[in-house]
């Protein structure tokens, strides 16, 4: 079963979006380029951030704004947004009810996993996308010292 990346990208676009505001056109095009995906995924996040309202469009402009500052969008703000009531778990039901494991895994792992995406909610709900995108800025910085001081060394 292949992981979803909806929630990467979709903080992916938002980061995008706040970072290049007016240094080049928001097209669904230039942000697909950027998360490595298709013009037609980057437009169905947006449906869906737009609903969510997380960011504004209008149709047919390659302009896309955030409808909140980034320290007001919270990670669990955009999970919901695209994930909706998805759970971060998924229990086998298709275990034998004979076997002690098998009759006895769903109920045990169920609270388990409630408790788990309690706790990751709670942490995604604390994290801004401010906090990404100054994580963003920062790396990429230090990339351009580390690329400069090689330039200087050689």
């Amino acid at each position: 079963m292949k992981v979803s990346t909806r929630f990467s990208d979709a903080i992916h676009l938002l980061a995008f979006i706040h970072i290049y505001k007016g240094q080049i056109p928001l097209s669904s095009e230039n942000i697909a380029g950027s998360i490595e995906t298709s013009p037609v995924m980057v437009r169905k996040l947006m449906s869906e951030l737009r609903k969510a309202g997380l960011i504004e469009t209008k149709h047919g402009t390659p302009d896309p704004k955030l409808a909140k500052p980034t320290d007001q969008i919270s990670l669990l703000d955009v999970y919901l947004a695209v994930e909706k009531d998805k759970p971060l778990f998924e229990i086998d039901h298709k275990t034998n009810p004979q076997c002690i494991v098998g009759g006895n895994i769903q109920a045990t792992l169920k609270e388990y996993y409630h408790q788990a995406e309690v706790a990751a909610k709670a942490k995604l709900n604390n994290i801004k996308l401010s906090d990404v995108v100054d994580t963003i800025l920062v790396k990429q910085k230090e990339k351009e010292y580390q690329a400069k001081e090689k330039t200087d060394r050689d």
